[in-house]
C-alpha cells in the first residue's frame, strides 16, 4: 500500500513539471510572435518591417535634409534638394525646362501649397564651370603674386553658389589670376610717395624696408628715386612687398 502511494506521488509530481514545462514554452511561443519588428522573418532578416519599408532608411535622416527648407516652393529649393533629369535638347546658353523630383524627406509644395514630389524648373542650359564669376566663390590663396609680369595665375577649387542651378558638377578646378589684398591703400602709398617720398616712407608702408632704407640714406636718390617712385606708384606698377593687391 505505501508502495502504491509513492508511485502515485512520483507519477503526480512528473506530470506537474510536464505541465509547467508546456506552459513556459507557450509562453515563450506568444512572446516572439509579439515583440520586435513585425512582418515576416524574411523581412526581419532585410532590415524590413511590416509594409516593407526599411528600417535604416526611415531611421536615418541624410545630411542635406537640415540645408532644405520644408514646405517651401519646390521651384526654389537648392540644387542639392533635388534630382533632375538631364535636357539632351537644350541649346547652350539658352533657356530650358528640367525634370526634376525631390529627394528623399524633403517636402515642397507647389504653388496651391500642394504637396509635390515632381516637378519642372527653368535654368540656362550650360556646365557649371561655364557660369559668370559671379554664381560662384573660389578659393584665394595668398602665396601668389599679384602685381608681377606677366600676371601669375594660381589654380583654385570653385564651389557653385547655393541657388544657382547648373549642369555637371557643382565643384570643378579653375585657373584665376591673383587678386587677394593684403589692405594695403593705392591712395596712402601715393601720398606718401609725394610727401615723405624722400625719405623713404612710402616704401616703408608697402614693406619694402631695404628700399626704404635705401631712399632713406640718398635723400630719395637726390630727387630722382623719388620722382620715378611717384610714377611707378602712380600708374601701380609698384605694390605691396607681399605680392597683394591694393584696396
Amino acid at each position: 500500500m505505501a508502495a502504491l502511494e509513492q508511485g502515485g506521488r512520483r507519477a503526480l509530481r512528473r506530470g506537474l513539471w510536464r505541465l509547467s514545462l508546456f506552459l513556459l514554452l507557450a509562453q515563450l511561443c506568444g512572446l516572439s510572435g509579439q515583440g520586435g519588428l513585425h512582418g515576416s522573418p524574411e523581412g526581419w532578416r532585410r532590415g524590413e518591417d511590416e509594409d516593407g519599408l526599411n528600417v535604416s532608411e526611415t531611421t536615418s535622416i541624410p545630411s542635406y535634409v537640415t540645408r532644405c527648407p520644408s514646405n517651401g516652393l519646390c521651384t526654389l529649393l537648392p540644387p542639392e534638394c533635388m534630382s533632375c533629369k538631364t535636357n539632351y535638347t537644350c541649346v547652350y546658353g539658352r533657356p530650358a525646362v528640367f525634370e526634376c523630383e525631390a529627394k528623399s524627406q524633403v517636402h515642397c509644395v507647389d504653388e496651391k501649397n500642394n504637396r509635390q514630389k515632381f516637378f519642372t524648373i527653368n535654368m540656362t542650359c550650360q556646365f557649371c564651370w561655364q557660369l559668370p564669376p559671379t554664381d560662384y566663390v573660389c578659393s584665394n590663396p595668398i602665396n601668389c603674386k599679384t602685381v608681377s609680369c606677366p600676371r601669375e595665375r594660381y589654380s583654385a577649387n570653385c564651389t557653385v553658389q547655393d541657388h544657382i542651378h547648373c549642369l555637371g558638377n557643382r565643384t570643378f578646378p579653375k585657373m584665376l589670376y591673383c587678386n587677394w589684398t593684403g589692405g594695403y591703400k593705392w591712395s596712402t602709398a601715393l601720398a606718401l610717395s609725394i610727401t615723405l617720398g624722400g625719405f623713404g616712407a612710402d616704401r616703408f608702408y608697402l614693406g619694402q624696408w631695404r628700399e626704404g632704407l635705401g631712399k632713406l640714406f640718398s635723400f630719395g636718390g637726390l630727387g630722382i628715386w623719388t620722382l620715378i617712385d611717384v610714377l611707378l606708384i602712380g600708374v601701380g606698377y609698384v605694390g605691396p612687398a607681399d605680392g597683394s593687391l591694393y584696396i
